[in-house]
């Protein structure tokens, strides 16, 4: 059985390509990024100018001109409807609190670097101390509270840049 490809050119144009037609494609790779195509009988100087295997993304230049091609086989396409997402992270740009609580203690500033895991600040709450670790390593872009406060489940503590 022959797999199929969705293909999107420049975000504006869907072609649907089986395996068969990608192996009539009458092409010759002349360098590593390369390759010279013959088409309805003409002839065509294609170049891979990037290639994003995580995000399925190429760049490709046709005789001087460039497009952006996107390339989901049917898991992927399947991937996608279930709502997930292959090879990206999910970017987190705050830190809430987790349930309501007060505010111990403090360990980072305004434009502070922070790596994953680092300690931001500890919170209080139920008789017990917890520590909340950055998500993400990234940048302080503000701090909402300060040591003494008593917050709400969901209250805004740090975003990040």
């Amino acid at each position: 059985m022959s797999q199929s490809f969705k293909v999107n050119v420049n975000k504006s144009f869907d072609f649907d390509i089986s395996e068969t037609d990608s192996s009539q494609l009458n092409s010759i790779k002349t360098s590593d990024n390369e390759y010279h195509v013959l088409h309805e009988n003409s002839s065509y100087k294609a170049e891979m100018t990037l290639s994003n295997f995580n995000k399925k993304l190429f760049q490709v230049k046709v005789n001087n001109n460039t497009y952006n091609v996107n390339i989901y086989n049917e898991l992927d396409i399947l991937i996608k409807e279930m709502g997930f997402e292959i090879g990206s992270a999910k970017i987190v740009n705050d830190v809430k609190a987790p349930m309501p609580g007060l505010i111990l203690e403090i360990n980072v500033k305004v434009g502070q670097d922070v790596k994953e895991n680092d300690t931001l600040l500890i919170l209080e709450a139920m008789k017990m101390e917890n520590v909340l670790t950055s998500p993400r390593a990234g940048v302080i872009k503000s701090i909402s509270v300060e040591k003494g406060d008593a917050v709400d489940k969901n209250q805004l503590l740090i975003e990040f840049h």
